[in-house]
């Protein structure tokens, strides 16, 4: 099980995750120094580190070592969450208690992956193909209840006319 990155650990794989080439220390340091002030060997110590630890790999090129992730973020944090969740003496309660923390648009993407990971149906695709599927059958959901509440605001004047005639006049 993964243990979660320190501060500059994941400063330095959120660099490596986003621009998703081989990178160099230089590059990283660089980068990190818009924000703080740090030096070369720290950066050079970090991205050691992280290698021995599995997060990256690298490859000699001249007299620089270029670095690659060895997942993704969203790996790292299912990992993560995965862990968490395994130590819970009662999962349950700890996935409601997750699930109440979400916010609308989390929970639209929590059942977006419920169903990727849901057997498929007439042919495979692609996990991102399966998102973009899920969000437009929300959206046609969503466009189908903007439909019926407009039929609905109509019905009441039908209804009314309706139940007159039921009731009779003098009503």
């Amino acid at each position: 099980m993964p243990r979660q990155l320190g501060e500059l650990e994941d400063a330095v794989m959120t660099r490596i995750w986003q621009w998703n080439r081989p990178v160099t220390v230089r590059e990283v340091l660089e980068d990190l120094q818009q924000d703080r002030s740090i030096a070369y060997t720290t950066v050079m110590t970090v991205m050691d580190n992280l290698h021995q630890k599995g997060w990256v790999r690298r490859e000699v090129e001249g007299r620089a070592y270029r670095y690659t992730a060895v997942s993704t973020r969203a790996a790292y944090s299912a990992a993560l969450m995965n862990e968490a969740w395994s130590k819970s003496d009662n999962p349950a309660a700890a996935l409601v208690a997750f699930f109440g923390m979400m916010s609308q648009e989390q929970r639209e993407a929590l059942q977006d992956a419920i169903r990727i990971v849901q057997p498929p149906t007439a042919e495979p695709h692609t996990a991102e193909a399966q998102i973009t599927e899920a969000s437009e059958a929300r959206t046609r959901e969503a466009r189908t209840v903007e439909a019926q509440s407009g039929e609905a605001a109509a019905e009441p004047e039908e209804g009314r006319e309706a139940a007159d005639d039921v009731d009779g006049p003098g009503r």
